[in-house]
């Protein structure tokens, strides 16, 4: 499956019942450089919508929020050492967590790139 995006300015990759989370490379451009990441611990329910994750920069302190519900399976603990790696790969090596999704209805009103470029491009 394609990555999906969020209005929030979340992304997610769906491979099978798992499902990959990050932020976009357009909002790690508006936090500038991030000195923190607060991941979620595995087996956390999230909730779409809902808080998961904070990603904190040198100008401010964000929520991450689940595109989906599920349950964290795995968090990007390299971000724990490294909080640079979602500034320099937002949408690579810079994923905050992985989740089992509950089911994909979820996915449906999710952006694909295009879309969620023309939505970045009118902000």
């Amino acid at each position: 499956m394609a990555r999906l995006y969020t209005k929030d300015h979340e992304w997610i990759d769906v491979a099978g019942s798992i499902a990959t989370v990050g932020i976009t490379d357009y909002a790690q451009a508006q936090l500038g450089d991030v000195v923190f990441v607060e991941l979620p611990d595995a087996g956390r329910a999230v909730t779409k919508g809902g808080d998961a994750a904070v990603v904190e920069s040198v100008k401010a302190a964000s929520d991450v929020f689940s595109p989906v519900d599920g349950t964290v399976t795995e968090a990007n603990q390299a971000l724990a050492d490294t909080p640079a790696l979602v500034n320099e790969a937002p949408e690579g090596d810079g994923w905050f967590f992985k989740v089992e999704l509950s089911g994909d209805a979820d996915l449906a009103d999710l952006m694909d790139a295009a879309a969620y470029k023309a939505y970045t491009d009118a902000l």
